[in-house]
C-alpha cells in the first residue's frame, strides 16, 4: 500500500451529464449511456511531502463514451496557474494515481481512463457553499458550471437530499444538487442543463478518503 506522502483537505465538486442522483454512485449505468462530466478540489490544506498545496485549485474534465467501470475515457487535466513548478508536479503526479493504493479514487481513474490531454495551467475560480447547496467553478475558456438547490417541479421549493456512502472511495457524504450549467469548450467539449451535481467536504490521502470520525 502507498505511503501517506500527500494530504489534501478541502471542498469537491463532481458534475455530470446524468439525471440528479448519479447512477454511478449506484453501480447503474449513466442516464444517457454514457458519463460527461468535471470534479474539481478547492484545497483548503494540503501537501505532498514537503510541498505545500493548501490554497490551490484542481479541476479534471471527463469524457466516457460508456459507463465508467467500461473504461476507454478521456481526461482533461487543469492545474490552477498560480501553482509553482514544484506545486504543479505534485498535483499532476497524485492526479496520475502513481501515488494511492489500489482501489483509491486517482488509482481508479487511472485504470479506466486510456487518454490524457496535456494538463492546462489556467486561473481556476472556485465558490461553494455545500450547505446552500450552491457552487460556482470557472476556468476562462475551458469550462464553466454551476450548481444550485433541486427545485420542486410543482411548488418550486427548493429540494435536500443526502447521499452517504460509508465505502465511498470518492466522498462518505454528498449535498446533491442541480448543475444548472454544465460547460466545456477544451480539448473535451460538451454542454448541458440541470443535471447532477455532488458537493462534498473531502480530505484525501494515498490511503483513500478519510472517514469524517477519523
Amino acid at each position: 500500500m502507498a505511503s501517506e506522502r500527500w494530504r489534501l483537505k478541502g471542498q469537491w465538486i463532481k458534475n455530470c451529464n446524468c439525471a440528479y442522483g448519479c447512477p454511478c454512485d449506484f453501480n447503474a449505468l449513466p442516464t444517457k449511456g454514457y458519463c460527461q462530466g468535471m470534479a474539481a478540489m478547492k484545497i483548503e490544506r494540503g501537501h505532498f511531502d514537503d510541498v505545500d498545496l493548501s490554497g490551490l485549485g484542481f479541476a479534471i474534465i471527463v469524457d466516457f463514451p460508456g459507463a465508467l467501470h467500461e473504461g476507454n475515457g478521456t481526461a482533461q487535466p487543469i492545474v490552477d496557474e498560480r501553482a509553482n513548478a514544484k506545486q504543479r508536479e505534485a498535483l499532476l503526479t497524485i492526479m496520475s494515481g502513481k501515488e494511492q493504493a489500489e482501489g483509491t479514487l486517482f488509482h481508479i481513474f487511472s485504470l479506466i481512463v486510456t487518454r490524457v490531454l496535456d494538463p492546462l495551467f489556467l486561473p481556476i475560480e472556485m465558490s461553494f457553499d455545500k450547505a446552500k447547496r450552491r457552487a460556482r467553478l470557472h476556468i476562462p475558456g475551458v469550462l464553466e458550471t454551476e450548481s444550485e438547490p433541486i427545485k420542486n417541479p410543482v411548488t418550486g421549493a427548493e429540494h435536500r437530499i443526502r447521499v452517504v456512502m460509508p465505502e465511498g472511495f470518492e466522498h462518505h457524504e454528498g449535498e446533491i444538487a442541480s448543475a444548472r450549467i454544465l460547460k466545456a469548450n477544451g480539448g473535451i467539449k460538451y454542454s448541458y442543463a440541470n443535471t447532477h451535481s455532488t458537493l462534498a467536504d473531502v480530505e484525501h490521502t494515498p490511503q483513500g478518503v478519510v472517514h469524517p470520525a477519523a
